[in-house]
């Protein structure tokens, strides 16, 4: 699924600097996806709105809203996102593009009456002191974010990487426009004007799916039965979301820890801000990611598997074997390169962005640590990759596992410990998993040859 990353390359073979830039560009606001860009908006709407005050209660209600909806939304959809990507990938393989579209329909539809459902009773039931409009604008929120993940899935595969961004900006130019034009009104009128903006982004994603994997056929339920074979990867994707936002619930739920906003949804102020914030970091590893580590990796992968089943000398094959693994470490060596300039970057500028944005330099120590929790986060997500396409399933099932156990008891631990130890638990976390996961990965390469030979 790395077809975007081939299409960006080409502008970086023209040899130009602005080649070079625009593919960069590219690709780390593609790669960042709509989550990154999401923590995005809701930061700037925020940013916008200093200085109103009497919107001030009401940006927080909106932005601890928009908050929970991507971190349910996320974990919800978890349990089909890999499985489906899987699928998807194996029709492309076998030249079954015509199934995807109708499949693609299939999943949107069931997605959409599931959390349509779940966000409707939820609403209901959890705000019943809240105006019917802010829990439909709820429930409807979750069921768009929902389906804009599974639209997500297929960014990586397309091609119309300058149409994608244009959606981009068209989706959150008015999800950010609408919100602040009517931050004056009411909590509902700024929520509303944010979810039309990612209507738009959702509805224009459809577009370029449907455009990309034409189809005569509406819909095709037949992908259930497919998913069914990869249940490893319905946990993995699950894990995986509950492990990044594990630590988040945690310091929400924490009564010393967070506030009361809306409804039962409660905030973390001294830990939301420097998450959030950091974040926005990743985006340059991310473009790494994309450009390097897996484009890079794939063309060497394929020339590997082509070289076995085209029956090359065992010389060739070792060779293809050997400049995978080189580029894999190359890739690995440019996102750390990467973030670490990200992180001397923030260290060296920190407090002055602190105080830009009028936060109290007290969160500048946590700011350091969560930008390099997401540093590393980054790494992992490339170490899970490589394990997606060795088909290590169950490596990765057991990593991600890891991940969001260690998460939450290393959090409750910091808790324990007093603020000089929050954001600690996230770090050490991906750090124990990271280390684990190149130690597993290391293992796997060098048996490689054997596994694909023997093991058939």
């Amino acid at each position: 699924m790395a077809g975007i990353g081939f299409e960006l390359r080409k502008l970086m073979e023209r040899g130009t600097v602005i080649g070079m830039i625009q593919a960069y560009t590219y690709a780390g606001i593609i790669s960042s996806g709509p989550w990154v860009l999401s923590i995005i908006g809701i930061l700037v709407i925020g940013a916008l709105s200093i200085g109103e005050t009497s919107a001030d209660s009401m940006v927080a209600q909106f932005q601890v809203s928009v908050t929970y909806i991507i971190a349910c939304s996320l974990i919800f959809t978890g349990f089909v996102q890999l499985a489906f990507t899987r699928f998807t990938a194996d029709r492309i393989f076998e030249n079954e593009n015509d199934i995807i579209l109708p499949a693609f329909n299939g999943l949107l539809l069931i997605i959409t009456l599931a959390a349509g459902l779940a966000g409707g009773v939820f609403s209901v039931m959890l705000f019943p002191g809240q105006s019917i409009l802010y829990r439909a604008l709820l429930a409807g929120g979750f069921v768009i974010m929902c389906n804009i993940w599974v639209a997500a899935i297929f960014l990586s595969g397309m091609k119309q990487y300058k149409s994608i961004v244009t959606v981009f900006a068209l989706g959150y130019g008015v999800s950010i426009f609408l919100a602040v034009y009517l931050r004056k009104s009411d909590l509902e009128g700024i929520f509303g004007g944010f979810l039309s903006g990612q209507l738009a982004l959702l509805l224009g994603l459809i577009i370029l799916i449907n455009l990309e994997y034409p189809s005569e056929k509406l819909f095709d339920f037949s992908f259930i039965r497919k998913i069914r074979l990869y249940p490893s990867l319905v946990f993995i994707g699950f894990f995986y979301n509950f492990g990044v936002w594990i630590d988040k619930f945690i310091f929400w739920g924490d009564s010393y820890t967070s506030t009361q906003v809306i409804g039962p949804l409660r905030a973390s102020p001294i830990y939301d801000i420097p998450v959030f914030l950091a974040y926005l970091s990743i985006i340059p590893g991310m473009a790494v990611f994309l450009v390097r580590l897996e484009t890079d990796f794939v063309e060497y992968y394929e020339k590997f598997y082509e070289a076995i089943r085209s029956g090359r000398s065992l010389d060739h094959i070792e060779d293809m074997r050997n400049a995978m693994v080189s580029t894999l470490r190359q890739g690995v060596l440019q996102i750390v390169s990467v973030q670490m300039v990200v992180v001397a970057a923030v260290v060296m500028t920190g407090s002055s962005i602190l105080k830009y944005l009028g936060i109290s330099d007290l969160y500048f120590p946590l700011l350091c640590v969560n930008v390099i929790s997401a540093a590393i986060q980054v790494v992992f997500l490339g170490v899970l990759t490589i394990f997606f396409y060795l088909d290590k399933r169950g490596t990765a099932l057991i990593l991600t596992i890891m991940f969001a156990s260690l998460n939450a008891m290393f959090t409750l631990a910091t808790l324990e410990f007093g603020p000089k130890f929050y954001g600690f638990g996230f770090a050490a976390s991906l750090l124990v998993v990271v280390a684990v996961g190149f130690w597993m990965l290391d293992r796997r390469l060098d048996a490689l040859e054997y596994e694909t030979f023997m093991l058939q």
